[in-house]
């Protein structure tokens, strides 16, 4: 577990690699984006931010191995280590819009001790640790809404691959005539924290990766709400 010493060196880390995203945004134009396979962007910005947030964190937990996106690192220890998404919404930030997110995960022998996701546009970090969740600073937990026609489900779209488009629209079609509605952030990372949060009920997709869910599963499941795979086991 982490000292409170080390939770405040992280928020002021994130805080600076935010700080370095927003600032590197107004150069979009200047940006030079590659795609690393259909609709999976990646810009320099993804990965120095990921240089300077492993750097941070290797000066904190020095005993720490990596599992990040951008595969900045390949140091590994399997009992105790850190999945990363440097920016989770690039595609948002290379659009200029503000639903993007720094998603970080500490994992002790398998099991998640601490998370962090920083959306640095709005200004807000949410953090998940064995005492509770904490949206900068102040305790949070789940919706209790339990009725589906009073909740609002957070989604994201298929977006490079389409071969379960028919199972995904049936749930979608289902879930836009008996909830309140449905919304699509562009970041699972800010899915998850809001779902965390209350802000949505509950939070669905398909195909992601473990650094899309790592920091805001840890965030559900500290403020009491469940995450599971679509067979409801714990594959997810």
């Amino acid at each position: 577990m982490l000292s409170q010493d080390q939770e405040n060196e992280i928020q002021s880390l994130v805080n600076a690699v935010g700080e370095f995203q927003l600032a590197e945004q107004k150069n979009l134009k200047a940006i030079k984006v590659e795609e690393k396979s259909l609709n999976q962007l990646v810009s320099y910005v993804d990965t120095e931010s990921e240089e300077k947030i492993v750097a941070g964190l290797r000066a904190i937990t020095p005993e720490a191995g990596y599992l990040t996106e951008e595969e900045t690192t390949t140091e590994m220890n399997e009992e105790f280590y850190w999945i990363i998404d440097p920016i989770d919404g690039t595609t948002n930030f290379l659009f200029d819009h503000t639903k993007f997110s720094i998603s970080l995960a500490l994992y002790k022998d398998g099991s998640p001790v601490y998370s962090c996701v920083h959306i640095p546009a709005d200004l807000e970090t949410f953090v998940a640790n064995p005492n509770g969740t904490f949206l900068n600073g102040k305790v949070f937990k789940c919706s209790d809404r339990t009725e589906m026609r009073d909740t609002l489900i957070a989604t994201g779209f298929p977006y490079y691959n389409f071969n379960e488009m028919d199972q995904y629209l049936s749930i979608l079609q289902k879930l836009m005539r008996d909830t309140k509605g449905v919304r699509r952030m562009g970041s699972a990372a800010i899915d998850l924290a809001y779902t965390a949060c209350g802000r949505f009920d509950a939070f669905y997709e398909l195909n992601l990766s473990p650094w899309d869910v790592a920091g805001g599963a840890y965030l559900v499941q500290q403020a009491g709400g469940i995450v599971s795979d679509f067979k409801n086991g714990d594959d997810y």
